[in-house]
């Protein structure tokens, strides 16, 4: 149910996609770099569930996080950015959201000052586009708080491009599922 991209730029960056194949909507994106010897780094995850990556990595078996510490993650919808923050308990009214447009980056502040999340929109850099403080909105529901940021007409445009392109790959997949080496 998933299509995965693999993006290799001439900078040595590699970029991983995931697309659901029913509605076409990003899953995950994860960015990996060189390390300083050559090898291969890390994966970043800019979208999706970072706690996916370390499944089954040996250090998660010795000291873990507490499961009750906040989870911030990106999840994007088809017309717009969104961000959850997982284990926030407070009412609505204590939180805070905005927009730094010197640092390009967007703030989640709490009235109690028990929370405090500074992050930036990628995408937006990417297209060099201003950070507008009318498509940033938020809610809180069931211990989480959703931030959503609504996608600029130029995003949306070039996002609807690329899925044009995306259909037009096909796909490297063999009958047994081994890669054939030539």
């Amino acid at each position: 149910g998933k299509r995965k991209i693999h993006y290799l730029f001439e900078d040595g960056k590699e970029m991983a996609e995931e697309y659901d194949l029913k509605t076409g909507q990003l899953v995950s994106r994860k960015w990996r770099e060189k390390n300083t010897l050559g090898g291969s780094g890390k994966w970043q995850v800019e979208v999706g569930d970072p706690a996916s990556l370390v499944l089954g990595a040996l250090e998660s078996e010795l000291i873990k996080e507490s499961s009750s510490n906040p989870v911030f993650m990106r999840k994007d919808t088809l017309s717009s950015f969104q961000w959850r923050i997982r284990n926030l308990p407070y009412p609505k009214e204590v939180y805070s959201v905005s927009v730094e447009e010197e640092q390009r980056c967007c703030i989640v502040r709490t009235t109690n000052k028990k929370y405090y999340k500074k992050f930036s929109i990628p995408d937006l850099d990417r297209y060099q586009l201003p950070l507008d403080a009318a498509a940033l909105s938020f809610t809180h529901a069931n211990n989480t708080l959703i931030i959503t940021y609504q996608k600029p007409k130029e995003i949306l445009a070039a996002e609807e491009q690329l899925q044009k392109e995306l259909k037009k790959i096909k796909a490297a997949n063999s009958e047994n599922g081994d890669c054939k080496t030539q």
